[in-house]
């Protein structure tokens, strides 16, 4: 028997109208569907009218689920992963995963979509020709060496942020960046109430009136 197929489906992270064709007829093909978290997956794909057995899986899963995963593409089953939003593996679940099914030769296919960062990126009007992501600043240890180091690299440097952080982001930020650097924050990225605020540190903290919600992050060079 052929070994299944896993399928990296990347969904949106807030307009729904932002899935790719690809994605909704390769969602609609597979056997079953891995979550994130099945109630927030729930919608979306209600949304478009699909039905398909849904399996939780998460950052939190252990190598049980992984082994379960395993036997259904052994079985010939093709799955996909998707994430509450996003591309999965890009700061969400998904790397554990891809690994372990590529040391079983499963065949793994992207199927490419919206990203927080890449969408942050496309309108910051700073030099992308090379850049830095670094993922979620540490909640605790280490805070201050993660913003020290992302204020001094030679490429733009983006990262993501909570809204209960975000403030105390900027002001643990601006000890070290030159007060003239300039920042793109994006609050809400292709939602009802997406944000861009631009400038320097200091602007753009006079500009927040909002901290709830998810951030993108961006540094010029």
């Amino acid at each position: 028997m052929e070994t299944g197929k896993l399928y990296i489906v990347a969904t949106p992270i807030g307009n729904l109208s932002d899935i790719t064709l690809r994605a909704l007829e390769t969602l609609k093909s597979v056997d079953f569907i891995l979550c994130e978290d099945t109630r927030v997956s729930k919608k979306l794909l209600d949304h478009y009218e699909i039905k398909k057995s849904l399996i939780s899986y998460h950052q939190h899963s252990d190598y049980k689920k992984v082994a379960e995963i395993k036997n259904l593409l052994d079985a010939g089953k093709n799955l996909a992963l998707i994430t509450d939003a996003g591309t999965p593996g890009i700061s969400d679940p998904g790397n554990m995963l891809i690994a372990e099914l590529i040391k079983k030769d499963v065949m793994i296919v992207p199927i490419p979509g919206v990203s927080a960062i890449a969408t942050a990126l496309s309108i910051c009007g700073f030099p992308t020709d090379k850049f830095l992501f670094l993922g979620f600043p540490p909640h605790k240890n280490k805070r201050q060496k993660f913003f020290k180091e992302a204020v001094s690299h030679e490429f733009t440097t983006a990262f993501y942020e909570s809204g209960h952080r975000i403030l105390k982001c900027l002001k643990e930020m601006k000890e070290y960046m030159d007060p003239k650097r300039q920042i793109l924050v994006g609050r809400e990225l292709t939602k009802q109430f997406e944000t861009i605020y631009r400038g320097t540190i200091d602007e753009v903290m006079g500009q927040m009136t909002e901290e709830r919600g998810e951030f993108v992050v961006i540094i010029s060079r």
